[in-house]
């Protein structure tokens, strides 16, 4: 079930990669932003259920499609870009086992614990 998972988000990864392929940015962009919603572990400098939140905010993928809409309806590439980005990075931050975390830790995620027992 777990390599099922994984293939499933790595799809969704290379969709996000197809949608930006589509965009007028520079390829650079991609690489660049992929990791700026990993910002949203601000947060736990508070605690860990305010960065719980901000952080699952963040890698939420029903908002990342929704911001994606926005921009496409709204045509702000901007905003499709941010849209895609989220999506992406969500993605990959699941092929890698990082999943939605709980308020307890943020080692507890909803695909289970990570790092060192």
């Amino acid at each position: 079930m777990k390599s099922l998972v994984k293939s499933e988000e790595l799809v969704m990864f290379l969709f996000a990669g197809f949608l930006f392929w589509n965009t007028d940015f520079a390829w650079w962009w991609f690489p660049a932003l992929l990791l700026v919603p990993d910002i949203s572990m601000i947060g736990y400098a508070i605690n860990n259920k305010i960065g719980a939140y901000f952080y699952n905010l963040a890698h939420h993928k029903g908002l990342a499609l929704l911001v994606y809409i926005v921009g496409f309806v709204m045509e702000s590439p901007a905003t499709e870009l941010a849209g895609i980005i989220l999506f992406a990075h969500s993605s990959m931050d699941r092929l890698f086992g990082y999943g939605l975390k709980h308020i307890n830790s943020f080692r507890d995620t909803h695909l289970g614990k990570i790092g060192r027992s």
